[in-house]
């Protein structure tokens, strides 16, 4: 029982004032439950709406790839300006400490490598993103991608379905074949359908015509880097991106494979949530740089 020494009666109760109700800051999320919104403000910065995700899950199909050989050297000391670590549960555990407080989003499908055909996934077990107290679960989408197609869909749905049960957010994200356009038809019907079958963040590509897809898209849309640019021209991209209506980056090569790392992920973080633009983002870069 609480001491009642000293109690005092309530008597602040508001009568007459409208009750406040907070419009929630990642598009599409406003009936999610508390669970998973609070999830999604880790990612989502609920000052901007907007989110620099650091990824480097790619040695789950590829191996010890340039610039992540060494994690603990390359990785861990960019932890503290991204916003969202995007990496497999091994690296997660071996070589991430659990000291920075940063939201994971894990890679939560694997099945085939570059060796193989890709997109030949199955699904990790939920219990272990709540064992590592994933905020996100990343699973692969393949559409037109012949018979891996329905699987992907199948994956993207069961994961969602446990998301949901257990109050974490998946991210679809979109797979492009050897054989796919990579334009904004593909991409806007790739990631509706990642959002129609349950994603509550989509990651996929840049191109013209992307304000078609972050607005035909109910859910946060994030793009990837995809392959290395020059620094300047990634940051191009960036600035591009959230302007056509992107909620953020979801970056890898452009960031660990960069001269300056550490300077590059600044730079893409001035862009994203201070609207620098490439000119004041590359300035800053080669500032940090030196």
């Amino acid at each position: 029982m609480a001491d009642m020494d000293g109690f005092r009666e309530a008597v602040n109760f508001g009568i007459g004032e409208k009750s406040e109700t907070q419009d929630f800051h990642v598009k599409g999320a406003s009936s999610l439950g508390w669970g998973m919104k609070d999830r999604l403000s880790r990612i989502f910065n609920p000052r901007t709406g907007r989110t620099v995700m650091l990824a480097f899950d790619h040695g789950f199909i590829m191996g010890p790839t340039s610039g992540l050989e060494r994690i603990d050297l390359s990785i861990v000391p960019l932890i503290e300006y991204a916003d969202c670590l995007m990496c497999t549960r091994g690296i997660l555990r071996t070589s991430v400490p659990p000291v920075f407080n940063k939201p994971i989003c894990l890679r939560s499908d694997a099945g085939s490598t570059i060796l193989t055909e890709l997109n030949r996934n199955v699904l990790i077990d939920v219990e272990d993103a709540i064992r590592v107290n994933a905020s996100a679960m990343a699973v692969m989408f393949s559409a037109g991608d012949g018979e891996q197609e329905a699987v992907t869909a199948s994956n993207l749905t069961k994961m969602a379905d446990l998301g949901y049960r257990y109050g974490i957010p998946v991210m679809g994200v979109t797979a492009v074949g050897k054989q796919m356009a990579r334009d904004a038809r593909y991409f806007a019907l790739a990631s509706r359908v990642c959002a129609e079958n349950g994603a509550s963040i989509v990651k996929t590509y840049y191109c013209e015509g992307f304000e078609k897809i972050a607005s035909s898209c109910p859910v946060p849309v994030v793009i990837a880097g995809g392959k290395k640019l020059p620094e300047k021209e990634a940051l191009e991209l960036c600035y591009k991106a959230v302007n056509d209506g992107a909620a953020g980056v979801d970056m890898g090569r452009n960031v660990f494979q960069s001269d300056s790392p550490a300077a590059m992920i600044q730079a893409v973080h001035a862009v994203v949530h201070d609207g620098l633009t490439p000119y004041q983002a590359f300035e800053l870069y080669e500032d940090l740089k030196k």
